[in-house]
């Protein structure tokens, strides 16, 4: 097993990993849109899934795998009536449209309205 680390995502905020290779799948954890640069929050659901995206994207480069390589993945939205929204941005960057699962919850951390995982070959 190996650890992903990356500056270019946001560092865990809890006792976990930002992503692992294991036997050449990666794994990454799920990623809030916390600006990695600021530790900012963009505002709306667009501009939040962007950077969701963006750093789910930069722990997959680290793992040197990316977008093309991911075959599932697990989206968390705080709202359900956002699913559209989100949908029109998580399109740009999962172009080989991974098998998915969406739920909505209740909370996410930091109040976020979106949260993505993945899973990838290398």
């Amino acid at each position: 097993m190996v650890v992903i680390s990356t500056e270019k995502a946001p560092g865990a905020i809890g006792p976990y990993s930002q992503g692992f290779e294991v036997n050449g799948m990666v794994y990454t954890s799920g990623q809030i849109p916390v600006d990695p640069a600021n530790g900012e929050v963009p505002e709306g659901i667009a501009a939040q899934a962007e950077q969701s995206c963006k750093n789910v994207g930069a722990i997959l480069e680290a793992a040197g795998s990316g977008f093309d390589k991911v075959f599932k993945t697990t989206c968390f939205l705080a709202d359900m009536g956002d699913f559209a929204a989100f949908n029109e941005v998580y399109a740009k960057y999962f172009v080989s449209k991974p098998a998915r699962s969406c739920v909505a919850v209740k909370t996410l951390p930091k109040g976020v309205l979106c949260e993505i995982e993945a899973i990838a070959v290398k």
